[in-house]
């Protein structure tokens, strides 16, 4: 918390939020599962410090945990609608609710879209969340990430920067 005079001589306290987290969500063994936190950690080299980048697993209550303090949360995820693969979602969940079908294939019982839905009806949702969604193909094990959400990631990547850099923050 921050102290501020309000020129009077009285001090006020006010809450002070961080402006920006990105948190990159998957599993870096289970292939396409893995690219939110490639998409993650490439953002971290080319952003400034003042923008917080976090990885997580995509366990609800985690997830919850990780935005508080924050006004503006982007997170990146796979997906698995039955959509084209490398097909990019980009979801502003203060307009929309998160379709629950991305992420049937999770293997959290409470997970992204259930996290979402639970913070909104707690009025604890940060400001402003956005989800960048990529179609995966393969979630098999291993560590490679399939040619088409490659692709779709470097896509990301630059629409990310491109929205950090258009906003100032």
């Amino acid at each position: 918390m921050n102290e501020q005079s309000s020129g009077e001589g009285r001090i006020t306290h006010r809450r002070t939020l961080q402006k920006v987290l990105i948190i990159g969500i998957g599993n870096e063994y289970r292939r396409d599962d893995g690219v939110g936190l490639v998409i993650a950690r490439t953002l971290r080299e080319r952003l400034p410090g003042s923008v917080s980048i976090k990885e997580e697993s995509g366990e609800g209550a985690a997830l919850i945990e990780a935005w508080q303090g924050y006004e503006r949360v982007i997170l990146i995820d796979a997906i698995s609608s039955g959509s084209t693969r490398g097909t990019i979602f980009k979801i502003d969940v203060r307009k929309k609710k998160v379709p629950a079908k991305f992420f049937h294939s999770s293997s959290h019982a409470f997970g992204t879209a259930e996290a979402i839905e639970l913070a909104r009806v707690m009025k604890t949702l940060p400001r402003e969340l956005r989800i960048y969604g990529i179609e995966g193909a393969a979630f098999t094990a291993g560590r490679t990430i399939s040619d088409s959400v490659q692709v779709s990631a470097q896509k990301v990547v630059k629409q990310i920067l491109k929205f950090i850099n258009r906003t100032g923050r």
